[in-house]
């Protein structure tokens, strides 16, 4: 497959596309886990330090992510989701570069993320990008279906 990445692009978070985007996540996790609301703390405008779009050649939204500056000096990845059709063409590897150069302009040497049992693509997506498995963080502590992730930047 021919990437269908173009431009990766901080947005505003309210930016139609990125409500599009976002919510087509939030079905995609509920018809995986059989429940809304999977996460305890869920991101929102102020939360969020860090947002971007991926857009293809004909400037359409194909994927976003987000970047949560936490106090210990790391950031939280959040709310990387890419259209189904555009999977499996770089648009997720293009996504999680432009936020990692991003969290490292702004000081961040590790990343830190928290994906679920029912996404086995997920898992293996970070795996192959270099994100080792690691305890679980604030309230994905002792969540059974949680799997966190981390990956220092200066690797």
């Amino acid at each position: 497959m021919t990437p269908t990445v173009t431009t990766v692009t901080e947005e505003p978070w309210d930016s139609a596309d990125g409500v599009r985007l976002r919510t087509a996540m939030e079905a995609e996790l509920a018809a995986r886990y059989g429940m809304e609301d999977q996460e305890p703390e869920a991101p929102t405008a102020e939360t969020i330090d860090v947002y971007v779009i991926a857009r293809g050649a004909g400037g359409e939204a194909t994927g976003c992510g987000a970047l949560r500056f936490l106090d210990d000096g790391t950031a939280e990845l959040k709310r990387m989701y890419v259209v189904p059709e555009s999977r499996g063409t770089g648009v997720a590897t293009g996504i999680l570069r432009a936020l990692e150069d991003r969290a490292r302009q702004r000081g961040i040497d590790a990343v830190v993320l928290a994906t679920g049992t029912g996404q086995p693509d997920a898992i293996r997506f970070y795996e192959r990008e270099g994100y080792q498995r690691t305890a679980g963080f604030g309230p994905f502590a002792d969540h059974p279906m949680a799997r966190c992730f981390a990956r220092r930047l200066d690797d």
